[in-house]
């Protein structure tokens, strides 16, 4: 328990973290990184060199301050990390590590501003952070165990790989030991580590699962990311260099993103390789629930699972939406009105800024907060139209 003094302390920080959040979370990363390059088999270095985990990091500390004396509001927050630190690997050893620098951290960006008073509390209000962590991860690593999963990494082979159109491909997964496979959610993500040539560390990605639940293997589906910069390092090593009978290292099934149980009707809408979360939610749902698939990508060459996705949503007597935005633009409100019901609960994935149009949109068509769900790609960054709504 925090003492009021310390919560007080805590909460009067607030401003200097809205001001100076991510010149703290940048020189925390650069300080423990230089310290223990050994957790850089943990890191996206992609997400580092954007700025993203330290904007992540950024606003994960500014909300912790806020709801230091209630933190209930910002479990689901906790919730969605922890799932990605289990399927990582991250231990409780990691987090006196990531203490020791975030403190250090604060105390070289404010100076003098950073009284003994502010770092002793934000030490003891990061120990007890932690201390959350480490009991929620390790309950997640139980609960992977219970359900005939396995702690940490361990090899699959690649049994298949399968080109679905010209950017995205699916590899087809099998344990190398050949025990039968733990079900999963639909929408949950396994992570995959691999070894890149000439990279002194390993790297680490989460995919999303993208087909049923099945005990003999799983299904990625890799979208090739020539165009990003930079490169996309695992995927791309996925297309280029990972093949049939070769072996992957693989975390078991982790995430919050899944289907509801509700009978409400549903409307999904991808952009991009965004679509696999959400096909698998629309594979697995029976007959009686009213659904919509708002289906995006730039043209036909590159929209992925089109005809299985018709196919799902014919036998659901649902309605099918492909929307190419190469010949139609951006996606529009007058698009998603007739879709929207009072009960609609909407499921979005795909680009960050792709989602940042779409959750605008449906905030402007007054669609109830709790009604929208969206999975990130990468570290969880806030949307601005979602925080706001």
């Amino acid at each position: 328990m925090l003492s009021q003094q310390t919560i007080d302390v805590i909460k009067s920080t607030v401003p200097v973290l809205e001001q100076h959040g991510v010149t703290i979370t940048k020189t925390f990363y650069s300080n423990m990184l230089n310290a223990h390059p050994e957790l850089l088999n943990y890191f996206n270095r992609a997400n580092q060199q954007k700025g993203r985990q330290q904007t992540a990091l950024a606003n994960t500390v500014l909300a912790a301050a806020k709801y230091i004396d209630n933190l209930e509001p910002i479990v689901p927050v906790v919730m969605q990390i922890a799932h990605k630190h289990r399927g990582l690997g991250i231990l409780p050893e990691h987090y006196p590590i990531v203490g020791e620098n975030l403190l250090r951290a604060i105390k070289e960006v404010l100076g003098d501003a950073a009284t003994d008073e502010i770092i002793d509390a934000w030490a003891n209000a990061y120990g007890v952070i932690a201390e959350i962590f480490i009991s929620v991860e390790e309950d997640l690593y139980k609960a992977a165990e219970d359900n005939g999963g396995w702690r940490l990494f361990k090899p699959f082979k690649v049994a298949q790989k399968v080109q679905e159109n010209e950017e995205v491909t699916s590899f087809y997964l099998v344990p190398e030991d050949g025990s039968t496979l733990p079900a999963f959610q639909p929408g949950q993500y396994i992570t995959v580590r691999v070894k890149v040539p000439g990279d002194e560390y390993t790297s680490n990605r989460h995919y999303t699962l993208s087909q049923a639940s099945n005990p003999n293997e799983y299904r990625i589906s890799v979208k090739r990311e020539d165009a990003c910069d930079p490169k996309g390092v695992v995927s791309n090593y996925l297309h280029n260099n990972v093949n049939e009978g070769d072996f992957i290292d693989v975390s078991a099934p982790a995430g919050l993103f899944t289907l509801s149980e509700t009978n409400n009707p549903t409307l999904f809408i991808s952009g991009g390789i965004g679509v696999t979360p959400l096909n698998t939610m629309l594979q697995a749902m029976e007959p009686g629930r009213d659904v919509t698939f708002v289906h995006t990508a730039r043209n036909k060459n590159v929209i992925a699972f089109q005809e299985q996705i018709e196919n799902k949503v014919k036998e659901l007597n649902g309605t099918y939406r492909a929307y190419y935005s190469d010949s139609e633009g951006y996606i529009t409100k007058e698009v998603l009105a007739p879709y929207i019901k009072e009960t609609t609960e909407v499921y979005v994935c795909g680009p960050a800024p792709f989602m940042e149009t779409v959750i605008s949109l449906l905030n402007e068509l007054n669609v109830p907060k709790e009604n929208i769900h969206f999975e990130f790609f990468g570290p969880a960054m806030t949307i601005k139209a979602f925080a706001h709504a």
